[in-house]
């Protein structure tokens, strides 16, 4: 019975208020009171507290002040550190990457090296695209139409050379002007449906994909035997610097892109062993 006194007796000290007054000096008139227990007092304190370490833990946390506190500069450090060296390391892979594709497709289009002579498929990684990312709608697009008109067979030239046996028409199209090397015009416009399928004239790699404010979408293609074939004007590429397409491939749309275009269609030329070719001497269109 004793203790349970005691109890009672400490939770009533501890919740008796007492009033603090505060008087005016001249007048000893009251101006302001108020109540107050030991144990709202201690509560207040604890609030004050936990709301103190609140506040001083986030400006810390949100403030370079962090930066002073031992052990915590040496971790940021490192972490910055670490962070610019891949970023080194990947910007350096990406250059050296451009500088072997630039210097392969200028050997190649001069004539100065034969294609097949050059590992250029190994020289050009994954990071060497220039197309614009594609979303859901664009990969499904691509795969309607790569499933599409695959095999638009023509005859070869009676005179090519002998280890290449047939061309591909690169799209179903009436030619609007020929070749022309006197006014710098090193192949042929394709007048075209818009959206139709551009295809690859032979089995090869993807040298270049990218845009051109004159010839808009442009993709350029690799063959054997020192052949290269550009399409131009395009709406979309269906591939990516490096793939492998087949002939009679689906590599592009028709578009009407880039500011010589007036109007859907393919400007496209045939290159052989760094020299512009009538595609058709090639080609029967």
């Amino acid at each position: 019975m004793k203790k349970k006194h005691k109890n009672k007796s400490f939770w009533k000290r501890i919740r008796f208020k007492y009033k603090l007054s505060f008087y005016n000096e001249s007048t000893l008139e009251q101006v302001w009171s108020f109540r107050l227990s030991q144990l709202t007092g201690i509560v207040v304190i604890l609030i004050f507290a936990f709301l103190l370490v609140i506040l001083t833990s986030l400006f810390i946390i949100m403030t370079p002040v962090r930066n002073y506190l031992p052990g915590y500069t040496d971790v940021e450090v490192r972490k910055e550190i670490l962070t610019n060296v891949l970023k080194a390391d990947s910007l350096e892979d990406i250059i050296n990457a451009q500088s072997r594709y630039i210097k392969n497709i200028s050997d190649v289009l001069s004539g100065n090296i034969s294609p097949d002579s050059i590992p250029i498929i190994d020289s050009i990684t994954a990071n060497s695209n220039y197309d614009i990312p594609r979303g859901a709608a664009d990969s499904a697009f691509i795969q309607r139409f790569e499933e599409e008109e695959r095999y638009n067979l023509t005859e070869l030239n009676p005179n090519p050379p002998q280890t290449v046996k047939f061309f591909y028409r690169p799209v179903n199209g009436v030619i609007s002007s020929a070749f022309d090397v006197v006014n710098n015009h090193y192949g042929i416009d394709l007048t075209a449906a818009g959206n139709a399928n551009v295809f690859s004239v032979l089995d090869g790699t993807v040298i270049y994909t990218g845009f051109d404010p004159n010839y808009g979408n442009v993709i350029v293609i690799q063959h054997n035997d020192g052949f290269v074939s550009f399409y131009k004007h395009n709406n979309m590429l269906l591939k990516e610097t490096g793939e492998k397409v087949r002939e009679g491939e689906a590599v592009a749309v028709v578009g009407n892109t880039g500011k010589l275009s007036t109007g859907a269609h393919l400007h496209f030329e045939l290159w052989h062993n760094g020299s512009p070719v009538n595609p058709e001497e090639y080609i029967v269109f």
